[in-house]
């Protein structure tokens, strides 16, 4: 359980991959650690719930073998330490733009003296998990995400890459078109474009490159242009549909 193998599955090359939680909790999650994901996908930034919301599951997870990864709201230094806290093995940071916004995460995501994040691991209490090895350790464990999400971040990646503490950049395919101008064409030239330089200009920076996609075709792809962190949509995304699916066929076979 501890630590999670994720940091060294990246660190020997792998290719890893997640899903999206569809809902906070226990009854959803279990099912979704089932499907063989290296990582949960936990997103507290557009869904309206906070790291509170979160009780137990990222523990549930962490004893599946699969890291939690929550996604905090912003870049905010209490967010990032209260994801943590509540059992994250990753957390990603939104809309980073700059050098001086990467260092501040890189700071707030670790314990001195890497970084000034405050010393409290609750989850070990859940968990059973001795409190002052995890303390002696996390730093070892933890890793950052940062997202590119705009034009600005693009135009900033050699610095931002160039800020120690970073594991992983995570292109978000849909900020990215907003702010290209192609809101919501995330299949356009314009983000395809950048999409497919990123892995080239982080080569030999020692940072993973990921993004977030449901198409499967897609995600082969995005593998073949050196993607190595990969969402692969949620139950949602591929549920919704089949039974959408079912209900039209049996609907017709029925008469309706």
């Amino acid at each position: 359980m501890y630590p999670n193998p994720i940091k060294q599955k990246l660190a020997d090359g792998q290719v890893v991959f997640g899903t999206g939680l569809a809902a906070f909790s226990p009854h959803i999650a279990g099912p979704t650690l089932d499907t063989g994901i290296d990582f949960l996908w936990i997103d507290t930034e557009h869904m309206p719930y906070g790291a509170e919301a979160l009780d137990t599951i990222p523990v549930l997870a962490r004893q599946r073998g699969v890291a939690p990864m929550i996604r905090v709201a912003n870049n905010d230094p209490a967010l990032i330490k209260k994801a943590y806290d509540v059992g994250a093995v990753l957390v990603m940071i939104p809309q980073v733009n700059t050098a001086e916004e990467a260092a501040a995460a890189v700071d707030a995501a670790h314990y001195p003296p890497e970084g000034n994040r405050g010393l409290s691991p609750m989850w070990t209490r859940i968990a059973g998990e001795d409190w002052h090895e995890v303390l002696e350790t996390a730093n070892d464990e933890t890793l950052l995400i940062c997202q590119l999400e705009s034009q600005q971040a693009w135009d900033n990646l050699d610095e931002i890459a160039a800020v120690g503490g970073i594991d992983i950049i995570l292109v978000g395919p849909l900020d990215l078109s907003a702010s290209l101008g192609v809101m919501g064409k995330t299949g356009s030239p314009e983000v395809q474009s950048i999409m497919e330089e990123v892995p080239k200009r982080l080569e030999g920076s020692g940072i993973v490159v990921g993004t977030t996609l449901v198409d499967v075709d897609e995600i082969e792809q995005k593998i073949d242009w050196g993607y190595r962190f990969l969402n692969v949509g949620s139950p949602i995304a591929y549920g919704v549909p089949a039974v959408t699916q079912h209900i039209t066929r049996l609907k017709s076979y029925a008469g309706r």
